[in-house]
């Protein structure tokens, strides 16, 4: 689990710098995943982590679907989920979300746009509802303000699961 925070550090790192999660990093991501999961669980372990990891993904890619989140966002989150207990996967999204709601709060805030925000997401809504179809989450100006980078609350995530909070 050391590598697994070293490399999520490292995650951080590119997201916030430069907007974007190296394949790589999460190819090594994977890698390790297995190992690890092989280790103790042999090809079943390798296995489960696998599918642990596609699962997420795939309730994931809805929102990568209409712009909501990003593709390197989701691979992250479902291969760090991998390497935690089945049963320990929706508390760890619950949380990782939730620390990630809470900087977007405090973002809108600092910027002074949280009625602007919940205005745009509204209409958004209105819209999907009168249309009966999903879309594309359109772009805003000065969107560099609303835009949360996963990476960070996915390491706060799996960094209050090794301190035992869940």
């Amino acid at each position: 689990m050391a590598v697994l925070c070293i490399f999520l550090g490292a995650a951080c790192g590119y997201d916030y710098k430069i907007n974007k999660i190296p394949n790589y990093l999460i190819g090594f991501l994977i890698f390790w995943g297995l190992v690890y999961c092989g280790s103790g669980g042999g090809f079943w372990g390798m296995l489960f982590y696998l599918g642990k990891m596609i699962l997420v993904g795939i309730l994931f890619f809805p929102f990568f679907s209409i712009g909501a989140i990003g593709a390197g966002d989701i691979k992250l989150l479902g291969v760090t989920a991998g390497y935690l207990p089945f049963e320990k996967i929706l508390i760890f999204i619950f949380i990782s979300m939730l620390v990630a709601a809470v900087i977007s709060l405090m973002k809108m805030c600092k910027w002074k746009q949280l009625g602007k925000r919940m205005r745009y997401i509204v209409e958004y809504l209105t819209k999907v509802f009168r249309q009966g179809r999903w879309q594309l989450y359109p772009e805003q100006e000065n969107e560099q303000h609303s835009k949360i980078c996963l990476s960070g609350p996915i390491l706060c995530g799996v960094l209050l699961y090794l301190g035992g909070i869940y």
